[in-house]
C-alpha cells in the first residue's frame, strides 16, 4: 500500500496550508499566465445604508455605515471593507510566499489605516473639486518567522505588495463601468 505524501505544511501559530495545493496553484498560474477569472457579487439594499452582498454560495457579507454616517453600525462601511480586503489580500500573499519558501510563520498581523475626505457625502454634499476616496493608505506588517532575518521579511513584503491583486487595484487605474 502506498503511503500518502505529506500535504500539510505547518506554519507556526497559523493554521496549516496545503503545500501540495499551493504548488498546484503555482504551476497552474505558470501554465496559463494570461487567464482571467471573473468574480461576482450581488449587492442588495436592505434598508437605510445596510447592504447584503452575496458572493458565491456564502452567507451574505454585510456592509453598513456607522451612526455618524446615518447607518446602524452593524458591519464595516464600504471604505473599511476595502481596507479589510487589502489587509487580507496582503496577508494571504505573505503567508503563501512564506510557506512556498519553507518559512515557519509565528506571527502575521497587519494594521491598516486610510485617509479620505467624506465631505462630498456621496455626491450630495460639498462637491467642490477634491480627491474622492482614499488619498493615503498605510499598512504596518508585524511578521515573525523562525530563523528569517528582518531584511528577508522586508523583501517579502515588497514582493507581495507588487503581486497583490487588491494592492494593485488600489495603486493603478482600473476600468469601471456602472450602467443600468
Amino acid at each position: 500500500m502506498a503511503v500518502a505524501a505529506e500535504k500539510v505544511v505547518l506554519t507556526g501559530c497559523l493554521a496549516p496550508i496545503d503545500k501540495g495545493g499551493l504548488e498546484k496553484l503555482i504551476e497552474s498560474g505558470k501554465a496559463n499566465p494570461k487567464v482571467i477569472k471573473t468574480l461576482k457579487c450581488k449587492t442588495v439594499a436592505e434598508g437605510k445604508f445596510r447592504h447584503l452582498n452575496f458572493i458565491r454560495n456564502l452567507p451574505p457579507y454585510i456592509v453598513d455605515e456607522p451612526p455618524a454616517l446615518l447607518g446602524d453600525d452593524t458591519a464595516p462601511n464600504p471604505s473599511e471593507a476595502s481596507l479589510a480586503a487589502l489587509g487580507s489580500c496582503l496577508a494571504v500573499g505573505l503567508h503563501a510566499n512564506a510557506v512556498h519558501r519553507g518559512w515557519i510563520v509565528r506571527k502575521l498581523e497587519l494594521e491598516l489605516e486610510g485617509d479620505l475626505n467624506i465631505s462630498a457625502v456621496w455626491g450630495t454634499g460639498d462637491v467642490s473639486e477634491k480627491p474622492v476616496g482614499f488619498t493615503d493608505v498605510r499598512v504596518k506588517v508585524d511578521m515573525e518567522c523562525d530563523g528569517v532575518a528582518p531584511e528577508e521579511i522586508d523583501a517579502l513584503i515588497t514582493h507581495v505588495k507588487k503581486w497583490s491583486p487588491v494592492a494593485n487595484t488600489f495603486t493603478r487605474p482600473v476600468g469601471l463601468e456602472v450602467s443600468r
